[in-house]
């Protein structure tokens, strides 16, 4: 094999003078270990990006750098050590800023509200974190998206019988300075709908959530404010991001609301 062949394309000049924000791998599936209230911990898989900031000056980065990264942490990879994953991806990279994003499926065990009936139920979640020679450059996200039921509170105000409702998922990103559990927000945006998903029914649940529902009618709007309302209450919360989105069932569209706001305190918080 000639040296021409084993030529390191990534570290050579580039001539047009841009950077490149990120540039990384993506799709990446890979075990990972999170905090779980009433286990302790929890293994799931996640999807997982790695990218850094490439200056103007290279042509490109060194991508297998990446999964040796991963596997030199395989087996124990959570947000307490992605601060130091993203100090290990600036250092092998050479880089200034490195980006980190899992999203992975989290389980929690369900009761039924009157049979008790047990099941798994998911929940998508996400950490989204970066680290830089700034502090703001350095970030940390924790996101969930909650499945909920909402009831039209138009549609119950205007019709002799009945109400329409539909699935909806309800959104949550926060930065905070002291650890918060995925099932705290869980809990925030089941509250704030009409009535939560369950694994399993039997069919006294059933009565008893459609009911439920039909006396806790929503609006997107109503969803949105309600979570927001209880994270401006939440010490623990310095940002938040809400957003929601009903799949309508009697219109050939969604509903969407949003709240962001920024509370006072340190902006960037990296996981206890």
């Amino acid at each position: 094999m000639t040296s021409r062949q084993l030529r390191d394309l990534q570290n050579e000049s580039d001539h047009r003078n841009l950077e490149v924000n990120k540039v990384g791998v993506k799709g990446l599936s890979y075990p990972i270990v999170v905090q779980d209230r009433a286990n302790r911990t929890q293994h799931t898989v996640a999807s997982i990006q790695m990218s850094v900031l490439l200056p103007h000056s290279f042509r490109g980065t060194h991508m297998s750098r990446f999964i040796e990264i991963l596997n030199h942490y395989r087996g124990y990879i959570s947000a307490d050590n992605l601060q130091e994953i993203l100090t290990e991806m600036r250092r092998r990279l050479n880089a200034d800023i490195a980006h980190m994003e899992l999203e992975f499926p989290y389980f929690i065990e369900k009761r039924a509200p009157l049979s008790k009936a047990k099941g798994l139920q998911k929940y998508l979640c996400r950490f989204i974190a970066s680290e830089g020679p700034d502090p703001e450059d350095s970030d940390f996200i924790l996101a969930v998206d909650v499945p909920v039921t909402t009831l039209c509170p138009c549609s119950k105000e205007i019709s002799e019988a009945g109400a329409h409702n539909q699935r909806s998922v309800v959104s949550i990103q926060v930065r905070y300075k002291k650890f918060i559990w995925i099932e705290d927000l869980i809990t925030m945006a089941e509250e704030s709908a009409s009535s939560g998903l369950y694994p399993l029914l039997k069919r006294r649940d059933e009565k008893y959530v459609t009911e439920q529902a039909y006396q806790n009618p929503r609006f997107v709007e109503d969803v949105v404010r309600e979570v927001a309302q209880s994270l401006e209450k939440t010490e623990a919360v310095t940002w938040y991001r809400v957003e929601a989105e009903n799949f309508e069932s009697i219109h050939n569209h969604n509903a969407y609301a949003l709240i962001e706001n920024r509370k006072s305190g340190p902006q960037h918080q990296q996981p206890d």
